[in-house]
């Protein structure tokens, strides 16, 4: 019994740190998205960066929620690729916020999504 108590504990961390991933994701293509908005892009060279940075970690952020939340079986070497993806995307989208005024909150958005990233992945090696 000891085996399937585990092994259900197991599937619960592991869906529970999916869904964290997966809603960290979308907080934080909610925050780029809107620093993305923010950026002029006819402004200087730095506001471009942070739009263009911004709209793809979004995105990025969007894909890896849309992976995460589906149902069917899927390959767990692909499901690490994306959620690595995501993390590092997310990661250089923090850094180049914390550069820009009032990226603050988006920054650390990126790094919370980084984080649960991370997390995940740890519950895929478990």
């Amino acid at each position: 019994m000891t085996s399937t108590t585990t092994s259900q504990q197991e599937l619960f961390r592991f869906l529970e740190d999916r869904f964290a991933c997966a809603q960290a994701c979308t907080e934080c293509a909610r925050a780029c998205a809107l620093r993305a908005s923010l950026a002029d892009p006819e402004g200087p060279a730095d506001q471009e960066r942070v739009r263009r940075k911004g709209i793809m970690c979004a995105e990025v952020c969007d894909a890896t929620c849309r992976v995460l939340s589906e149902q069917a079986h899927q390959d767990e070497a692909a499901l690490r690729i994306q959620v690595q993806w995501c993390r590092e995307v997310c990661l250089e989208c923090a850094h180049v916020f914390d550069g820009y005024p009032g990226g603050e909150e988006s920054a650390q958005a990126c790094r919370d999504c980084a984080r649960a990233c991370t997390d995940f992945l740890a519950t895929l090696d478990a």
